[in-house]
């Protein structure tokens, strides 16, 4: 679960977090030059390409003339909204910051979910048909729920609807659980599929994370998640680049989580001291080719390929304190993130954030991998991009709903500290008609 920034806004001091004045160039309380923190680099919005055909080459000012297929995501850098180079790629061999491929081969043996989650409901199959099944009690496993939410069997009260969610979407799947700590879910997600104009498939997943500290951040997740989903499945259809695709659902969730802030007077009076709604956003296409990812907040997107002989990457950099020391060169990564301001957040959806900056970039794969679309509350508990791979089944694009469920388990065996939500995107999109649903 993302924090609000109040401890790594511009207003504080990166060095002593004493409260500063607009137009300060150093802190009074210590001498720190406050200039010595650059600025977050400009993102411009992302260009529609025509919506008459899908022939459009990658976002990717570099890309025009012919070129060998790359190792993995991260030999391309990508480019950012403004065809800048992705922050904190790195060539192969390199460190960068959260992106490491210095990760020894890992064994081929799938990783067991060492204690699964009780809460998980069976099922007889992993498909979407499995909605239209009797609720079967997820405490005895065998019981018939009744219309109050309770075990015919057992006696057993269900979990509220957003405790715990799963959905598949033909090859894409999600699983979000409240954890073990919050007394409710916090996450959203959407996962879908539609076809480009050449009946090409597009596969996406949303995942959106809510601001602890404003206001109804599950109201603020959902909303954004419904609204990206919808942009999303409007724009592919019309032949939109997915890069502009991306950015035109972070722009329509950042104007759904707005309206959230438009309350009556009377119901402001009542809590005049609360931060508007706010939460995080991740999101990933998979169509044509192309792997983009589109980010505002905390929220991550990991690379794990198929053959596991080839190293991980993370594709997302994020908005928070912690990755911001570490951009200035004023601490190393595990002093950042040992922080306790680590997790508090420069980029946010809400009517009370800064300034809308959406962040998107493409990706040129030449494997089949598999993309982890993931809130705070998964890769706490495996934060690099090797640790992600390890914990992630060996048939995770066969199996994406399995796979999700195990990665969730992780994070729950860890301590389940926060609402843990994963999505997973094969790559490359299956043909329509392949998966389970």
């Amino acid at each position: 679960m993302s924090q609000m920034p109040q401890q790594a806004a511009p207003a504080k001091c990166p060095s002593c977090a004493e409260p500063l004045e607009s137009g300060d160039l150093f802190c009074g309380a210590c001498g720190y030059d406050l200039s010595a923190v650059p600025a977050a680099p400009q993102d411009h919005p992302t260009l529609t390409m025509g919506s008459s055909g899908v022939a459009w080459p990658p976002p990717d000012p570099d890309n025009s003339g012919p070129t060998t297929a790359p190792h993995l995501p991260s030999d391309l850098p990508g480019t950012d909204s403004g065809g800048k180079p992705l922050p904190g790629s790195a060539p192969h061999g390199a460190s960068a910051s959260g992106v490491r491929f210095d990760r020894p081969p890992a064994p081929d043996d799938d990783y067991a979910l060492q204690a699964p989650d009780p809460r998980v409901a069976a099922s007889a199959t992993e498909s979407a048909e499995t909605a239209e099944l009797p609720k079967v009690c997820v405490a005895c496993r065998a019981g018939r729920v009744d219309d109050d939410g309770y075990c015919e069997n057992c006696g057993h009260a269900q979990p509220r609807e957003r405790d715990h969610m799963e959905q598949e979407s033909g090859p894409v799947a999600a699983v979000s659980d409240r954890g073990l700590r919050h007394h409710r879910n916090e996450d959203a997600f959407s996962v879908g599929r539609t076809t480009l104009p050449d009946g090409t498939p597009a596969v996406f997943a949303v995942v959106c994370d809510g601001v602890s500290s404003a206001t109804r951040p599950d109201e603020a997740s959902l909303a954004a998640s419904r609204a990206a989903s919808e942009a999303l499945l409007a724009a592919l259809p019309q032949g939109t680049h997915p890069q502009a695709a991306m950015h035109e659902a972070i722009v329509a969730a950042s104007e759904a989580v707005n309206s959230l802030a438009e309350e009556p007077p009377e119901a402001r009076e009542h809590t005049p001291h609360q931060n508007a709604p706010a939460c995080t956003l991740v999101g990933s296409v998979v169509a044509a080719g192309l792997l983009v990812v589109g980010w505002v907040g905390d929220s991550r997107v990991y690379w794990v390929p198929v053959d596991r002989d080839a190293p991980p990457a993370r594709l997302t950099e994020d908005d928070s304190w912690a990755a911001q020391m570490v951009a200035a060169g004023l601490m190393s990564e595990a002093e950042a993130y040992a922080d306790e301001r680590a997790h508090a957040i420069t980029g946010w959806l809400g009517a009370d954030a800064y300034e809308l900056e959406p962040h998107t970039a493409s990706f040129k794969p030449d494997r089949p991998g598999v993309v982890v679309v993931c809130t705070d509350g998964l890769w706490n508990y495996a934060e690099s991009a090797e640790e992600m791979a390890e914990v992630m089944p060996g048939d995770a694009a066969a199996r994406p709903l399995h796979a999700a469920r195990v990665l969730v388990g992780h994070a729950l065996d860890g301590g389940g500290h926060d609402n843990v939500t994963v999505a997973l995107v094969p790559f490359p999109a299956p043909p329509r008609g392949a998966g389970s649903a």
